[in-house]
């Protein structure tokens, strides 16, 4: 796995078009088949060169669309950031860090399986045979995923205060835990229109 993952691909090149057959209406969600251990893990899925963000932006639709929210929790195209010198100008832009590779954090089950390997412009899992292998902490450390969990003492309509980040200082009161993304929702005020935010927990402190 080792060896696609470092596979890169020249994002300058003109790629031609590939065509996607039409995807057939996924299983429905009951009735849910255990195809791994029930346990969320980070999977790698192979897609069509300049998919990436597509396919990130299409299974994230199908997860709302379906309410798969307890069983797919995040998905994420690695990026890197790359200095770039052009007519004497220093820039910092981000790249991609593995062109053709999209992360997925989900439990491995027939519906989640489908809902992935079906999405438009993937090309499979990666792993033998394209049987989704997880990675493992070491692999996501060096893709900066963070594995460990942080533990606060926070529960539904605690207020809480948001320390760093895009909405530091703002105070809002809690509306959803999700444990596994390591995430909680508030409620904020948008140019007068309540908004629902995602807030990391390493990112909040009690009130």
């Amino acid at each position: 796995m080792a060896e696609e993952k470092n596979e890169m691909i020249d994002e300058t090149k003109e790629v031609e078009t590939p065509v996607i057959p039409d995807i057939p209406e996924a299983p429905a969600s009951s009735n849910v088949k255990q195809m791994g251990d029930g346990v969320p893990h980070w999977y790698v899925v192979h897609t069509y060169s300049g998919y990436e963000n597509k396919v990130k932006t299409d299974i994230e639709k199908t997860i709302e669309n379906r309410r798969l929210q307890n069983q797919m929790f995040d998905v994420m195209v690695p990026m890197q950031d790359v200095t770039e010198i052009r007519n004497g100008v220093r820039k910092v832009v981000q790249k991609k860090l593995f062109p053709g590779y999209v992360l997925v954090h989900m439990i491995k089950n027939d519906v989640t399986w489908y809902v992935v390997r079906n999405t438009r412009g993937v090309t499979g899992f990666v792993g033998p045979g394209s049987e989704p292998v997880p990675l493992t902490e070491e692999e996501m450390r060096k893709l900066g995923v963070r594995t460990e969990n942080t533990e606060i003492d926070v529960e539904l309509g605690d207020s809480i205060q948001v320390t760093s980040g895009a909405w530091e200082g703002t105070v809002g009161k809690v509306k959803a835990i999700n444990q596994t993304k390591q995430a909680i929702t508030i409620e904020i005020d948008i140019f007068g229109r309540s908004t629902d935010v995602e807030i990391d927990l390493s990112d909040i402190a009690k009130l």
